[in-house]
């Protein structure tokens, strides 16, 4: 007797399933969920790398470019510049190379330099923008594929319907909409977090610019 209620007890225990199981059962469009997953996190770290390496110009930078631009020491300015591989560094020091000319071409130097140093910090981010929406969509289209593959086994099968043969199909279909949310969440909050960074860098920088400017209309 209580062989048998151990047996039955064994038999009623749910079993676990690991996560490579399930997504092993998510059917083909998991292939490309996790490839947007992996694409995903590499442009996230890549892009914390870059923006942390162009924010690093030191807050004492500025003022050295002051008083040697003060003293007349454009060249010392110059190569000042030259020391930081940073997009700040790179519009003063194209702005410096202007010295000389009107204040309107000075200032238009520095915005087309600007301009392409945003190009370069907002590399990727629209991919991982594309991502955060098409990961739940290519989700939502495995589950319907994965409904519609359950419901012909259902009907294919004949007599009574097995309650198990039921819930495997859709719990298997469900699958892929789990994992497509999974990555389009994380994609979007990268996504949201990387478009923060980028704007307080932004913000410094036409900061850096509008104080070079009113340097070079200070009266000497």
């Amino acid at each position: 007797m209580i062989a048998q209620i151990t047996t039955t007890a064994a038999e009623a225990a749910p079993t676990s399933v690991s996560a490579l199981d399930l997504a092993m059962k998510g059917g083909p469009l998991m292939i490309p969920i996790a490839i947007c997953s992996v694409v995903a996190i590499y442009i996230l770290f890549e892009r914390i790398m870059t923006i942390n390496k162009a924010g690093k110009s030191p807050d004492s930078f500025m003022d050295k470019i002051k008083d040697m631009v003060v003293r007349g020491d454009v060249n010392g300015a110059r190569a000042l510049c030259s020391q930081y591989d940073t997009p700040i560094a790179r519009m003063i020091e194209k702005g410096l190379s202007r010295i000389g000319s009107p204040l309107k071409n000075i200032e238009a130097s520095i915005e087309n330099m600007a301009k392409i140093e945003l190009f370069k910090l907002e590399k990727n981010l629209s991919v991982l923008a594309t991502i955060a929406g098409a990961a739940p969509m290519m989700g939502f289209l495995g589950t319907v594929l994965g409904m519609v593959q359950a419901f012909i086994s259902i009907a294919q099968e004949e007599g009574t319907i097995s309650p198990k043969l039921l819930s495997n199909g859709i719990y298997e279909a469900m699958i892929t909409t789990v994992a497509g949310l999974i990555v389009g969440i994380i994609a979007y909050l990268s996504y949201n977090f990387l478009v923060t960074r980028v704007s307080k860098l932004v913000h410094k920088m036409e900061y850096s610019s509008i104080e070079f400017m009113e340097l070079l209309q200070e009266p000497r």
